[in-house]
């Protein structure tokens, strides 16, 4: 019986990534170049894009804003915007275990080792990505058609997020090109500005859930009708600071003010907050009809469900606490 499960399943879980994949690549081919850059006077306009990518698909949302994330960091970072027909992915996670290095062969770069949560793995061609070097961690650009490169078949089981393609990739002698300093990639500003990018992507997929309650809503019920004043409530206010933090960031692209951290701390913190807020109130709502009757919201459910774990949760408030509480301090 586990036999015939796993046979039903596998071949609906490589349909869904490369239906994603065939999208992703029409998104970069159409409208990735029409996408403003982070702190340039249309940061909305980049939200408002990346919120309606997650509002039709959190999977396609991704990826077009890895993409588009690597763009802004080539153009921060004083290196040459993707080519024609590029596809790029941003691959800088860190969990606990073996990671990925880099060493100096001659004049050049060799990664070697395991980098976890590579989204877009088999349709990217490039990507960035972070590795440990000697004088510290940095970023390289990467083409994936080395033979060193090699995604790990079995390592992205998702079931929420599957077309996002998000496995384990192992690295042979793959050259990389560095982009930045040591350390460039987390000091840049545009790094909290591509955090906040993330965020309109879940505030989008949230939108989406919200939808099912909102389109079928019997209102003449209080407790439905209560429901869905909280999403609109949870939803409007969320809204509302990612439109304010596009404003601030246009207006101190920079961040000459050191605000930028707190911004993108407390922006996702409420995105975050929102988004569960939504799944719980919808769920609460519609009961298990829609989960169960419905493909695109059970969908669109569970793929917001494991796309705002990208949230680091309590680690990111307390070091949001930590911040206040600077601001605060004795003598402040």
């Amino acid at each position: 019986m586990n036999v015939g499960l796993e046979t039903r399943l596998v071949p609906d879980a490589e349909e869904v990534r490369r239906s994603v994949a065939d999208r992703f690549r029409a998104w970069v081919d159409a409208e990735a170049g029409d996408m403003p850059l982070p702190g340039a006077g249309r940061t909305r306009e980049r939200f408002a894009a990346l919120y309606a990518l997650g509002r039709t698909d959190l999977s396609l949302a991704r990826l077009a804003e890895g993409h588009a994330d690597a763009t802004a960091i080539l153009r921060e970072l004083g290196q040459a915007p993707p080519g024609p027909g590029e596809r790029w992915g941003v691959w800088a996670a860190q969990p606990p275990g073996t990671g990925l290095e880099a060493r100096r062969d001659g004049e050049a770069w060799l990664l070697e080792g395991y980098k976890a949560y590579c989204s877009g793995a088999h349709s990217c061609t490039h990507g960035l990505v972070t590795a440990d070097t000697p004088q510290g961690r940095r970023l390289f650009a990467v083409r994936t058609d080395h033979p060193g490169y090699a995604p790990l078949e079995g390592t992205w089981q998702a079931i929420g997020m599957a077309g996002s393609d998000t496995p384990d990739v192992r690295f042979t002698a793959v050259p990389g090109r560095p982009v930045g300093g040591v350390g460039a990639y987390l000091d840049r500003p545009g790094f909290q500005h591509g955090g906040i990018g993330v965020a309109a992507c879940w505030l989008g997929g949230a939108r989406a859930v919200a939808d099912t309650l909102q389109t079928g809503a019997r209102t003449e019920d209080p407790l439905t009708a209560a429901h869905l004043g909280a999403v609109d409530v949870a939803l409007y206010a969320a809204e509302t600071v990612l439109w304010e933090a596009a404003r601030a960031i246009d207006a101190d692209p920079l961040d000459r003010s050191d605000t930028a951290r707190l911004r993108s701390l407390r922006v996702r913190a409420i995105a975050e907050r929102a988004c569960g807020d939504v799944l719980d109130r919808v769920g609460r709502a519609t009961g298990a009809g829609p989960l169960c009757h419905d493909p695109r919201h059970a969908r669109n459910a569970v793929d917001l469900t494991v796309y705002i774990r990208q949230h680091h949760a309590d680690r990111n408030l307390a070091e949001l606490g930590g911040l206040v509480g600077q601001e605060a301090g004795p003598g402040k």
